[in-house]
């Protein structure tokens, strides 16, 4: 999925990137649906992201 590998890209390009959903939506032109969520919860159920406590999306090696 090109929408996948593109988010992936820029969390890769931006490692220190704490993003809330609704900020990651936006930054990445996302749709505000469930489909735009459960791709950042893929990332997350992959091992790519982690999300923390306070909701923000995170890569999961750039976590304390």
């Amino acid at each position: 999925m090109a929408t996948l590998r593109r988010v992936r890209g820029e969390f890769e390009e931006m490692a220190s990137t704490r993003l809330t959903f609704d900020q990651a939506r936006t930054l990445f032109g996302l749709p505000e649906d469930a489909t735009s969520r459960a791709l950042l919860d893929r990332l997350a159920d992959e091992g790519f992201l982690t999300r923390t406590e306070s909701g923000e999306y995170v890569r999961r090696s750039d976590t304390p």
